[in-house]
């Protein structure tokens, strides 16, 4: 095992790089597998890494590679601080940073702070030690209520269905958010801190640039004694967070969640150049900018932009909103259309409004049926315009090819915790984790020499890297030329909208003389003044279709 006792030397390099990049997410199970054991690996990442210096992304985002029982797609984690056997070793991981750096790459780290696997050492301990030992203060515990305790201690949900606790054979209770799998850490103990100041060190020395920490706002929880129930569980958590006075959730976006960042800013903060930190915090805009300001993470995820519907007056308004809420935090603005969540937004932006994602996901895509073309004509325009908007885009790995949702995969192959924990009633978010087409043939499309963890459908062979390579007018080169374009185009983080424009139309100006229109209307329209620089899809005798976005130089 290699381990580094040195920072790698980035001073040379903009600390600001963060603030209008275009970052990669790579889910490692399913990007590239070196060894043919139809899981993804370090190494397949790796020798595909000249894909991604060829799009032109400034840092590629890896999802979580340590050791985990995939409970929850990797978000188990056993140990913060190792690699997953199945995926490599730290060696691979050091040969990975040391590639990506050479191609100009930065690399970003998913950080998982809210939990812990119940395989890590802790937990096992903490399960062994016994009520009231030092070990169990690192997690949440807690008697039940009822004569014996039979109870769970308050009425809390889980993410992923049922109650947020689990009983232990000694009778205690423990807090899991998301699955039994993965108890929730209690970060009012010092060593639990401690720890992860020291996981902060341990990859920032291995020359990260940055983290994306998972569950941002659940960190900080009100433990004071009686707990309180929520009195409406089956809200979802947006929803809950409506029902309290911002900052006073139990157990969500707390005041106090901040102190933590603060602390950890510090930290990021002694490297040169800094390291950068995003936080996936599912709360309003208001509320979410504060974990974007410069002192504690710098960046937040813009989950109302991934939300919005295909609506003009829907996009301008969260455009605008997201936006000033970035400035507000001294933060650059952040845009994604996909992620291994949700949806791809290749089908999901062809849904009619109102539509329940499930349902459609349970009905194999059928209900309504999606026209893949049609699909992929309107997320090119989404495309175009998500990156004509200043601050940073974060890409989920596959969009590039133009990947529809796998909707139809047998219940019997998913392996997302959603489908069991549910008891059969949400399909989950295994449609946007099939492994990536890389070649027209062979027996996971080039993805490695065996086959793939998820089936990947026939129609993926068209989609395949192999076959859009070099061809005019494909999804790839698009990306490709959209991602040179802006390189060279951003200059400033403003823009100013027309008010002129036909209903359904966006128009910006951009302070460095370029500008975007994107049609979302029906009909065709007429096209701006400006030099065209790039269309979405090609224009209909000077106009500008449906679905379809323009920049023109001005």
């Amino acid at each position: 095992m290699t381990v580094r006792t040195t920072t790698p030397d980035l001073s040379s390099k903009d600390p600001h790089w963060w603030r209008q990049a275009v970052i990669y997410q790579i889910y490692p199970r399913s990007f590239a597998d070196a060894d043919g054991d139809g899981l993804g690996d370090l190494r397949g990442i790796t020798q595909r890494l000249t894909h991604l210096a060829a799009l032109g992304v400034d840092a590629l985002w890896l999802s979580p590679f340590y050791p985990s029982e995939l409970a929850d797609g990797g978000y188990d984690v056993e140990d913060h601080r190792g690699v997953d056997p199945r995926l490599g070793t730290l060696d691979d991981f050091d040969a990975l940073v040391a590639e990506a750096h050479r191609l100009g790459l930065k690399v970003i780290v998913d950080l998982v702070p809210n939990h812990t696997s119940h395989r890590h050492a802790w937990f096992q301990e903490a399960l062994n030690a016994g009520p009231g030992s030092a070990a169990r203060d690192r997690y949440v515990f807690r008697d039940g209520r009822g004569a014996r305790g039979e109870l769970p201690p308050t009425d809390w949900q889980s993410v992923f269905g049922g109650s947020a606790w689990q009983r232990v054979p000694d009778g205690q209770w423990y807090l899991h958010l998301f699955t039994p799998e993965q108890p929730d850490l209690n970060w009012e103990n010092e060593q639990v801190r401690a720890d992860f100041r020291t996981t902060l060190k341990f990859w920032s020395d291995r020359g990260v640039d940055g983290f994306r920490v998972d569950v941002a706002h659940a960190l900080a929880k009100d433990l004071s004694e009686p707990l309180r129930d929520l009195g409406a569980p089956e809200l979802s958590r947006e929803e809950a967070l409506t029902g309290f006075e911002p900052g006073t959730h139990p157990f969500y976006d707390r005041d106090e969640v901040h102190e933590i960042y603060r602390d950890w800013r510090k930290i990021l903060d002694a490297y040169a150049p800094p390291r950068m930190a995003v936080a996936e915090a599912w709360v309003p805009g208001a509320r979410r900018a504060l974990y974007a300001r410069p002192d504690e993470l710098g960046q937040a995820f813009n989950f109302e932009y991934l939300q919005a519907s295909w609506d003009a007056d829907e996009l301008r308004r969260v455009i605008t909103g997201s936006l000033a809420d970035a400035a507000a935090a001294g933060a650059s603005a952040t845009w994604v259309l996909s992620n291994h969540d949700v949806v791809r937004h290749t089908s999901r932006l062809m849904l009619p409004p109102g539509t329940d994602d499930n349902a459609w996901l349970l009905s194999g895509g059928r209900a309504p049926e999606i026209g893949e073309a049609a699909g992929l004509r309107r997320a090119r325009a989404a495309t175009l315009l998500m990156l004509a908007l200043p601050g940073s885009a974060y890409l989920y790995q596959g969009e590039e090819l133009g990947l529809p949702e796998v909707a139809d995969l047998p219940t019997a192959v998913l392996q997302d915790p959603i489908w069991e924990q549910t008891g059969h009633v949400r399909k989950g978010r295994d449609g946007c984790r099939v492994p990536l087409p890389w070649t027209t043939t062979g027996p996971s499309y080039g993805f490695g020499p065996g086959g793939s963890w998820l089936p990947q459908p026939p129609g993926f062979a068209a989609y395949a890297v192999e076959a859009q390579d070099g061809v005019a007018g494909s999804t790839l080169e698009l990306y490709r030329t959209a991602l040179r374009l802006r390189r060279k185009l951003l200059d400033g983080e403003t823009l100013t909208w027309s008010d002129d424009e036909p209903r359904g139309v966006l128009r910006f100006d951009r302070s460095d003389r370029w500008r975007c229109v994107a049609n979302l209307s029906g009909r065709t329209v007429p096209l701006p003044a400006g030099e065209v620089l790039l269309t979405s899809v090609p224009l209909e005798d000077g106009r500008l279709g449906p679905d379809t976005t323009a920049w023109l130089a001005l």
